[in-house]
């Protein structure tokens, strides 16, 4: 499966070098927060910037306290049943997702929450993919359930741990998926070598000197022999996972 996928996406960089950028299909991003400030620095920098610069990514953040009709801003509310922590209520999300689906369709409506699928390559290869996303931030104990089953469409984690909001992880999200956006790279076969595009790990790197220190770059990388340097490449990556993650070879 991911050797498809990386053949795939050959085609999809290859079809894109060629067109100028505004030719290429923009991504938006609307994330659902109660803390829009938290989100301001992630996509304000870097290649998240280089993206939204170039027309090639919006990410825009909504707070979800402008959609509540309780006072103080109030969403969210104690337990049916009993029990610690609070829960989102349903109307303030409810508002805010129907208001921007009244603006655009939407391919995904993603939750991200501990108890979803876990976040992988193969994930964010797919999602790149998309136009228009929208991304739900959860907190205290998460969203009323009846949102989860009549509005989400995705549910993600990022990891088995538990965070105290979803916004570092939606921006997690954001970022692994951007830069998948042709164009976003200055060099558009970068992401085709990332570690997991293949199911394997990433091979070591070397750069200038180079003899550092009397530690030398293993010599077939100066060979100029690109074959040679595939093959080598690709069996580090073997011996790499086998050494650190074992299990994804299993897979």
């Amino acid at each position: 499966m991911f050797r498809c996928l990386k053949v795939y996406w050959k085609f999809t960089y290859k079809c894109a070098s060629g067109l100028d950028f505004k030719l290429l299909t923009k991504m938006r991003i609307d994330i659902i927060t109660v803390l829009p400030e938290l989100l301001q620095s992630p996509f304000s920098h870097s290649m998240m910037k280089r993206a939204q610069d170039r027309g090639l990514l919006e990410v825009y953040t909504h707070n979800l306290r402008d959609f509540t009709p309780y006072k103080h801003g109030q969403v969210d509310d104690y337990q049916f049943g009993g029990g610690a922590g609070m829960v989102m209520m349903p109307e303030p999300l409810a508002n805010v997702l129907e208001h921007l689906k009244k603006e655009r369709d939407y391919d995904e409506v993603i939750y991200m929450t501990p108890d979803g699928a876990v976040f992988d390559q193969k994930t964010a290869n797919i999602l790149s993919l998309k136009q228009n996303l929208i991304v739900i931030c959860g907190h205290y104990k998460g969203i009323d359930e009846r949102i989860r089953e009549h509005f989400v469409t995705k549910e993600i984690s990022i990891g088995d741990y538990v965070l105290s909001g979803g916004e570092l992880a939606a921006a997690v999200i954001v970022d692994a998926v951007g830069r998948l956006i042709p164009g976003v790279l200055n060099d558009e076969t970068s992401a085709l070598m990332d570690s997991f595009q293949d199911g394997l790990l990433a091979p070591p790197v070397y750069t200038r000197p180079a003899d550092f220190r009397g530690w030398a770059v293993p010599e077939v990388l100066l060979s100029g022999d690109p074959k040679k340097v595939d093959t080598w490449r690709h069996e580090e990556s073997i011996k790499r996972t086998a050494e650190r993650r074992p299990g994804l070879l299993d897979s």
